[in-house]
């Protein structure tokens, strides 16, 4: 069974890139097509940027992953609470 562990590992990582690189080209054609609002678009790729920033910046690219995901999450956190409050409120 650990033989066939290293063959998993790689099946995973080759899939993740082929849906990432799926992701990307569609996105762009949806550009392009015009599809699709570019400010939406630009903040999708937000936690991408960010996480090749803190990598590059900080050195480990560990983490700059963990980092990444917990300011991710913390901004979508305000941003869903200052959607509701708006809301809330009527602005």
């Amino acid at each position: 069974m650990a033989e066939i562990v290293p063959y998993a590992i790689w099946a995973v990582l080759i899939i993740t890139v082929l849906s990432m690189a799926s992701i990307v080209l569609f996105g762009i054609r949806s550009l392009a097509q015009g599809k699709v609002n570019p400010l939406t678009a630009s903040l999708t790729m937000l936690p991408g940027l960010l996480f090749l920033v803190l990598g590059l910046v900080l050195g480990d690219w560990t983490e700059g992953a963990i980092l990444a995901v917990l300011i991710s999450l913390g901004l979508s956190s305000a941003v869903l609470l200052l959607s509701g409050v708006r809301g809330l409120f009527g602005f």
